[in-house]
């Protein structure tokens, strides 16, 4: 069996906050090394069931054997698909409300620890990126096929680059001669559309590039917006969504979808008392998101960025 070594972030804290009720259904809707499922299938009995996505074929292998007991047992179903598809994979298996969801976004330890997948600009490799490797849209696509403008979209709205223009100008110029086809040339091309006083601080100038062109590739915030859309429609009462974030933009993304979602609408001014249609659906459990402790930060230094968000169906 591949190694898979992926320590789960606030594991704990995302599994205590669904509620576990030992017959209940739940879904995780990010697999990985399957840290979260494991947890979960820890504290259903024989009657409760999980079902566990992954686009990605390695995390979907890897658990076949990680979780063999759940599998020979029934308690656990893997289906290898985007979590986008959430509502109508669960459909497919007669599943139409759940009790508890969660998230853990982002890349996965082993994605960035296999060289070759092309998500680490500390390694070179070719340029890919694809979660889903059956998809055709790879990093090397978009940094030689898109236009000037639509690189600059990305990179400054996915990566938050505030040189995104000169670095979209060095790989336009760049790729003209000859195509971009590895991490370490990107990476190279973004150092030399980052001033050198700005290259010296806020960690590795490749990073936000780098971000930017995996969240394009695997259209992550797209998915994520349609799947939790998805994900609170299928709760049932007093069911639960954890979401675990490690980036700015799917963090304002969780956070604005639940505030909506948990709010009163606008009301008529002077209303004596609220109707009960009118009452929100949902509510939040996390009012500010939970993140790790000190000592899970020094333990992990994945955690660092990670925040945490809860929300209940009423």
């Amino acid at each position: 069996m591949a190694e898979f070594k992926h320590e789960t972030v606030l594991l704990n804290e995302a599994v205590e906050k669904l509620n576990i009720k030992q017959n209940g259904i739940y879904v995780d809707c990010t697999l990985g090394g399957g840290g979260h499922s494991r947890k979960i299938l820890g504290e259903l009995d024989a009657t409760g069931k999980l079902f566990s996505f992954d686009q990605d074929e390695t995390a979907i292998k890897y658990n076949q054997q990680n979780l063999a007991k759940f599998l020979a047992n029934g308690q656990l179903t893997l289906i290898q698909n985007n979590f986008r598809e959430i509502k109508s994979a669960l459909a497919e298996r007669n599943i139409s409300g759940v009790d508890g969801i969660v998230y853990d976004l982002g890349v996965s330890s082993p994605q960035f620890d296999v060289a070759s997948r092309g998500f680490s600009y500390r390694a070179d490799a070719p340029l890919d990126m694809r979660m889903n490797q059956q998809q055709e849209l790879t990093a090397e696509k978009i940094v030689n096929e898109w236009s000037y403008q639509d690189l600059v979209r990305i990179f400054f709205r996915y990566g938050e680059e505030k040189h995104a223009k000169s670095i979209a100008r060095k790989i336009e110029k760049s790729r003209q001669e000859q195509p971009i086809k590895t991490t370490e040339q990107l990476v190279e091309l973004i150092k030399q559309g980052i001033p050198a006083k700005d290259r010296r601080h806020g960690g590795h100038p490749a990073k936000k590039t780098f971000q930017a062109l995996r969240i394009a590739v695997n259209d992550e915030l797209g998915a994520l917006e349609e799947s939790l859309e998805q994900a609170l429609d299928l709760l049932l009462p007093g069911g639960r969504i954890s979401v675990i974030t490690f980036q700015s933009l799917e963090d304002r993304l969780v956070k604005t979808l639940f505030k909506e979602k948990s709010s009163l609408p606008e009301l008529p001014p002077g209303l004596p008392v609220i109707p009960t249609e009118m009452q929100p659906d949902f509510k939040l459990v996390t009012r500010k998101p939970l993140i790790p402790t000190a000592a899970e930060i020094e333990r992990n230094h994945r955690a660092h960025s990670a925040k945490l968000r809860v929300i209940e169906k009423i």
